[in-house]
């Protein structure tokens, strides 16, 4: 008898699952405007895949030769074909190398950890402080807004290494030299942030109801965190993934105000690490290379994932404003 409604209540989870995944399709089709209705030809469609597909194998293809190198010794990693397995498999004997330290540079759990503080940290104080900056460009009017707004977005053509000199003499001068929030600081201004919030309030955010909170007596930082922040859901996501993933990617700024191992992210400690290889250092320092790099990436990719639906729609939202 028990097991007789266990198949049911097993056959009636896999109907409700079915059911859910139908949903979801039908919703996707009914989201998807067909190709005809673009006005492309069918020649002119198959050379775009066709350039899409190219396209595709050009960035994957890196990914799954670092997957595949991972399980290989040093030597077959030089001396069999890098897109296919060789024996030994020593994926797991390399993975259990990033815990020790190498050659007195460290170890990579450290530099992980650091890499994650660096980047939600930075990651964090650029969105809430971007979210801010849009929000006042998007929906008020005060006397040289414009200009500000192009100030703030000329900072984009500003590049990194024409700032290294001022930047590491300030630090230098205010004590930020080997300090996280010297790296943390600098991660919280982002002119790319404060651009796709507003672009995205402006969209998303009426101002009529702004308005109307007002007329009720709601303060300005009321309306923001009750009303706004609420509609900016799918834009604080957007620039949150951006924002952590170029902190997470960071490697000029981390280079020249640490000179701590323990202090340092991931990519400057790889970076110590390719260092070492080419110079004769440990011979087990290029698996580790390899396998470290499969890691760093593991992560980005389980953040895409997880927030992918509201990245989507924030920026669909914001691509829309004139």
């Amino acid at each position: 008898m028990s097991t007789t409604v266990e198949r049911a209540a097993d056959g009636g989870r896999r109907a409700r699952w079915a059911d859910r995944r139908m949903q979801a399709r039908l919703e996707d089709q009914a989201s998807t405007v067909p190709i005809r209705l673009y006005g492309l030809r069918r020649g002119t469609v198959v050379v775009v895949t066709g350039l899409c597909v190219l396209f595709s194998i050009f960035t994957l293809a890196p990914i799954a030769w670092i997957v595949v190198n991972s399980t290989k010794t040093q030597a077959n990693i030089f001396q069999s074909f890098g897109f296919w397995f060789a024996r030994p498999f020593e994926f797991f004997h390399n993975f259990s190398l990033l815990f020790q330290d190498v050659d007195g540079q460290g170890t990579y759990i450290q530099w992980m950890g650091n890499t994650a503080l660096y980047a939600v940290l930075g990651g964090v104080g650029a969105t809430f402080f971007a979210a801010l900056g849009g929000y006042g460009f998007a929906r008020f009017d005060f006397r040289g807004s414009r200009t500000t707004f192009y100030v703030v977005l000329s900072a984009l053509l500003v590049p990194v290494t024409a700032i290294t000199l001022p930047l590491y003499l300030v630090y230098a001068k205010v004590g930020l030299i080997n300090s996280i929030w010297g790296m943390v600081l600098p991660s919280m201004v982002s002119p790319v942030g404060v651009y796709l919030m507003s672009s995205f309030i402006k969209v998303s955010v009426p101002k009529e109801l702004l308005d109307a909170a007002r007329v009720d007596g709601a303060g300005e930082l009321r309306i923001f965190f009750k009303m706004a922040m609420p509609l900016m859901v799918p834009g604080l996501v957007t620039v949150l993934l951006i924002s952590v993933v170029g902190v997470w990617n960071n490697y000029f700024l981390p280079l020249i105000i640490f000179s701590k191992s323990n202090l340092y992210p991931i990519t400057v400690g790889l970076g110590n690490w390719s260092n070492r290889a080419q110079n004769g250092g440990s011979t087990q320092i290029f698996p580790l290379l390899v396998i470290g790099g499969l890691v760093t990436i593991i992560p980005l990719i389980a953040i895409f994932l997880i927030v992918q639906r509201y990245w989507k729609s924030g920026m669909l939202l914001g691509s829309v404003t004139g």
